[in-house]
C-alpha cells in the first residue's frame, strides 16, 4: 500500500497533535532534514509559535482562536498572524483606544518591548505619552485621532472618581476586586463589577471604578504606573 504523501503526514499529526515540534515532524517522515519538512509544510495549513523561538507548530483551525486572534496550549502561544510583531501591529490597529505596553503584554503574555521599538523604528506605529504612559497608535490619522479621543475619555473616566465614592470603599471590597483581577488579569471595571454580584455585600461599578483608580489599574486589570516603553 503507498503511503500517504509527505504533507498529508504531516496534516495527520498536526490534527491528532495540538502541539508539535520539528523533530517530532522530521520523525513521522521517516528522519528527514529540516528543510525536507519546511518544504512540505508549505502545502499545510499551520502556525508557529510567537515565543518559545517559534519552536512549535499548530494547525491553523480558525474556530481554535479567540476573538483577538489568540491561542494558548500550556505556556505556548500561537497567533493568526503567525509572528509577534505582526500580531501586535496588528492588535495595536484594532484597538479602539490603542494599546500601551502593559495592555500587549497582558494581552500576549510575552514580552513585547523590543517589538515595539522596531515597529516605532520602521514607521508601522506612532506613539504618544498620555497619563504616565505611552500609548501605541495607528499610523492613519484619522483612526489615530478616533483612537486618541478614546484613550482620553477612559481616562476622564477614571480621572472622574470622587474622593468620596474613593474612601467609601472598604477593605474588604478592595480585597474581592483584586482577588477577581488575579483570575481574571484581562477583566475591566464592568467584567470586575458583574463577577462581584453576588459578593455580599455587593462591590458597585463605581466602588470598582475607585479600586482601579486609586491602585493605579489599568483597563485589562493590571498593574498602571509609569512606563518608559
Amino acid at each position: 500500500m503507498t503511503a500517504d504523501p509527505p504533507p498529508d503526514r504531516l496534516h495527520q499529526l498536526l490534527h491528532s497533535q495540538k502541539v508539535v515540534d520539528l523533530p517530532t515532524m522530521q520523525a513521522t517522515l521517516g528522519g528527514v532534514s529540516a528543510m525536507t519538512v519546511f518544504r512540505h509544510l508549505r502545502a499545510v495549513p499551520y502556525r508557529r509559535s510567537y515565543n518559545h523561538n517559534g519552536r512549535y507548530y499548530t494547525l491553523h483551525d480558525p474556530a481554535r482562536f479567540d476573538r483577538h486572534g489568540l491561542w494558548s496550549f500550556d505556556d505556548i502561544h500561537f497567533s493568526v498572524d503567525g509572528s509577534l510583531r505582526k500580531t501586535v501591529r496588528r492588535l495595536i490597529e484594532q484597538a479602539e483606544a490603542g494599546a500601551t505596553h502593559q495592555e500587549l503584554h497582558q494581552r500576549l503574555r510575552v514580552r513585547v518591548h523590543n517589538t515595539l521599538l522596531a515597529l516605532l523604528r520602521d514607521a508601522e506605529v506612532e506613539r504618544e505619552r498620555m497619563a504616565e504612559a505611552y500609548v501605541y497608535l495607528h499610523i492613519d490619522p484619522h483612526v489615530r485621532a478616533a483612537q486618541r479621543q478614546r484613550r482620553e475619555e477612559m481616562l476622564a473616566n477614571v480621572r472622574g472618581v470622587t474622593r468620596e465614592d474613593d474612601a467609601a470603599v472598604s477593605d474588604d471590597s478592595i480585597i474581592q476586586v483584586l482577588l477577581v483581577l488575579i483570575h481574571h488579569p484581562g477583566a475591566g471595571p464592568k467584567e470586575v463589577a458583574r463577577r462581584l454580584r453576588g459578593h455580599s455585600p455587593p462591590v458597585a461599578l463605581v466602588g470598582v471604578r475607585a479600586v482601579f483608580a486609586r491602585y493605579q489599574l489599568d483597563d485589562i486589570g493590571k498593574k498602571g504606573g509609569s512606563s518608559n516603553c
